[in-house]
């Protein structure tokens, strides 16, 4: 069944217009009334399925009985302390909790933010504080969000950018390594050490002194980019080299942690451990919420060298402890699971649907690349874009990533019955756009 937008969404979009800004990135007219794990509902009553998460947000679903509760007993004991100043016991387990599982060598302290831009924004800080190094090097395609320092690190989009110079002006770029499209494929046989070799023998011998840089910022899977997973040897690799120069690995797992891909943290499926971790997202279940982790032996900064008066608010760290208990307690496996199905399915539609070139991803973070034709792999950004649609039309929420791939990312306690409802419309809407026939 093709649904269109109701009039109720008609008009708050139309309201919305009038006095909210401009720059939010609005792909389809949803306007959401509620919703219950991983169905949502629009103001004129439409049901949806959400394989979008709220971009990557809504870990254990919409709405966790679970999460709502531990928000309810917390609201009505007080809303707001402001951990910067005072003492408060859930920030502090929920701290402990952090510790535990941060794949950091030691065990870790966390900064709390109130988003991942902010978590890196930390992140940097740290590094600078702890170094008295002055560069950096991060990755093309990452994106670590749009505050102005962050923004220096983010390569993905053009338009993120725009206007906005000059940023912080000491981050070299380099190439990420992408196996479906590598840059070094006539010099070596993996991409993952060739990006290694040219940051050293090209970046470290032309252009920086290693012995002045700060840190390496990196994503572990690449997410806006286009939901890049690297080879293996990557971030092995980097490790090696960080530790060589007294660098450190800064891991930007704002997406691809808490879960989202099969384990904590992404990195943990290459056993490397990150010197800095910056998450949120998914910490908190939608809750506002984003946390910086770094070894105790690390962050030795003083006090009112950095801090956020909003930054781990008690609810959202209400939130965050629940969510972390749910995800250790079935959410993880299942997204394992489940990730495995949904990447099995997409595979299987490749040999009836010329248009998807690629399918990658762990656990339930899974991007399908988008081309003209698979030989030359020609990038069909406008394609996607129609899928996103006519999938939307057809009661599906998903969304893009980098120029031409599109974003599996439903709740960790997604059921089989959704996946395959999901992907029903998302061939019927493929189909419909590669025929031509797309509403």
């Amino acid at each position: 069944m093709v649904r269109y937008r109701g009039p109720l969404s008609q008009s708050y979009i139309e309201r919305d217009e009038l006095v909210v800004s401009p720059s939010y990135t609005r792909g389809y007219p949803f306007v959401m009334d509620h919703g219950r794990g991983s169905e949502v509902w629009d103001v004129d009553g439409h049901r949806y399925l959400d394989f979008s998460s709220g971009v990557a947000v809504t870990a254990t679903g919409h709405c966790h009985p679970d999460v709502v509760e531990a928000i309810q007993t917390q609201a009505e004991r007080f809303l707001h302390m402001s951990g910067t100043d005072f003492y408060y016991p859930i920030q502090i387990e929920l701290a402990e909790y952090l510790s535990r599982i941060a794949p950091t060598r030691e065990p870790a302290r966390g900064f709390f933010t109130n988003s991942g831009a902010e978590a890196i924004e930390a992140a940097i800080k740290l590094a600078l504080y702890v170094t008295r190094r002055p560069y950096f090097i991060a990755f093309y395609g990452g994106f670590h969000g749009r505050t102005l320092g962050a923004l220096a690190f983010t390569a993905s989009k053009v338009v993120q950018r725009r206007h906005f110079t000059p940023t912080v002006p000491s981050v070299t770029h380099v190439p990420y390594p992408d196996p479906f499209r590598p840059l070094f494929a006539g010099l070596s046989s993996d991409e993952g050490e060739a990006v290694v070799r040219y940051l050293r023998d090209v970046v470290f011998a032309k252009k920086v002194c290693p012995d002045e840089v700060a840190g390496v910022l990196v994503e572990p899977i690449q997410g806006e980019g286009g939901y890049i997973v690297p080879p293996a040897s990557f971030l092995p690799g980097l490790r090696q080299l960080c530790d060589e120069f007294g660098i450190l690995l800064i891991l930007d797992e704002v997406q691809s942690g808490m879960g989202r891909t099969g384990r904590w943290f992404a990195v943990d499926h290459e056993n490397v451990q990150p010197d800095i971790l910056a998450v949120a997202k998914g910490i908190a279940s939608g809750m506002p919420l984003g946390v910086m982790l770094a070894p105790r032996s690390l962050m030795t900064w003083e006090s009112g060298a950095h801090a956020s008066t909003f930054g781990g608010n008690p609810i959202s760290c209400a939130a965050g402890l629940a969510t972390l208990r749910l995800l250790e307690g079935g959410m993880i496996a299942n997204a394992a699971k489940m990730g495995a199905f949904l990447q099995e399915r997409l595979r299987a539609m490749m040999p009836g649907h010329p248009t998807i070139g690629d399918v990658r991803g762990r656990g339930l973070m899974i991007g399908v690349e988008f081309v003209r034709n698979r030989r030359s792999k020609q990038r069909a950004p406008g394609l996607r874009n129609q899928i996103v649609q006519e999938a939307f039309h057809r009661g599906l929420l998903l969304l893009g990533a980098g120029p031409n791939t599109l974003r599996f990312v439903p709740p960790l306690n997604v059921t089989c019955e959704h996946i395959e409802e999901a992907l029903m419309i998302f061939e019927t809407a493929l189909s419909a756009v590669e025929a031509g026939h797309a509403v």
